[in-house]
């Protein structure tokens, strides 16, 4: 049988076209092991830069590997200010970072959204902490019901009755809030972890659960967007790093991600 120049140029790019293809799928599969190897997580912030973040840039950038948000007595933010995770919604995960805090309050936001004509800010659920002793650990909503579960409780968030106001139930203590906060360390770096599945929330700082809630309320938020908070008021220093997400559920689709201004 005789092989003609052809019918080799045409195997020769087959076995080539082959080749590439092999190469493809196997950096692939390798792209979507990585994660699995780090028993799920996904470090969603680089140490460097702030690919993937939005925030204002006068109050937020990065510090000796930290996403650092700061205000001070000339440069005061007029109302709470977030610096906004770019990369997607979230639905059920797991989130842990560590942060430091230096005067004021700041928090977590997870399944969030943002306000209409208001850039950079954002409503939602929030894991709360402060320079203070008081709000460190508790569920807020920011723009959204008010306190959803104080430091130490278990609680369901429902209706009353006559559905015309919201309730927050206690069902539950996970502790004494003094004695937790007492586990919160002022002025230097604490763990915190942040799970959500189906409507079911718990906090924990540096190891020790500091609330639960289950969110039984019709305006509950199954996905939206994570952000982090500079507040308003006195001078503060707000500091993140090693941040880190590992999702057990996606949201099945985008979610509108805004709201307009009350």
């Amino acid at each position: 049988m005789s092989v003609t120049k052809n019918s080799v140029l045409k195997w020769t790019l087959s076995l080539a076209i082959f080749a590439g293809l092999t190469s493809a799928l196997v950096a692939e599969e390798k792209a979507a092991d990585k994660p699995a190897k780090d028993g799920g997580w996904i470090s969603l912030f680089d140490g460097k830069t702030l690919e993937n973040w939005d925030g204002n840039p006068e109050f937020w950038r990065v510090e000796d590997g930290t996403i650092t948000g700061q205000t001070t007595a000339d440069k005061p933010t007029k109302g709470n200010t977030f610096i906004i995770w770019r990369g997607g919604e979230v639905a059920d995960f797991e989130l842990k970072l560590q942060y430091k805090i230096i005067g004021g309050n700041s928090g977590i936001q997870y399944r969030s959204f943002e306000v209409e004509d208001n850039k950079w800010v954002v409503g939602g659920y929030q894991a709360d902490f402060e320079a203070g002793d008081r709000y460190s650990g508790i569920l807020y909503g920011e723009r959204f019901r008010g306190i959803l579960a104080d430091r130490g409780q278990k609680t369901e968030i429902t209706r009353t009755e006559d559905k015309k106001k919201i309730q927050i139930n206690v069902v539950g203590s996970v502790g004494d809030s003094n004695e937790i906060g007492s586990k919160i360390k002022k002025e230097d770096w604490n763990d915190y972890l942040i799970t959500a599945k189906d409507f079911h929330f718990v906090h924990k700082i540096n190891g020790v659960t500091t609330c639960e809630a289950t969110d039984n309320e019709q305006q509950r938020r199954e996905s939206g967007i994570l952000a982090l908070q500079l507040h308003a008021g006195p001078p503060m220093k707000v500091q993140f790093r090693n941040i880190q997400i590992r999702h057990t559920k996606k949201p099945a689709k985008k979610t509108a991600a805004t709201v307009k201004k009350k």
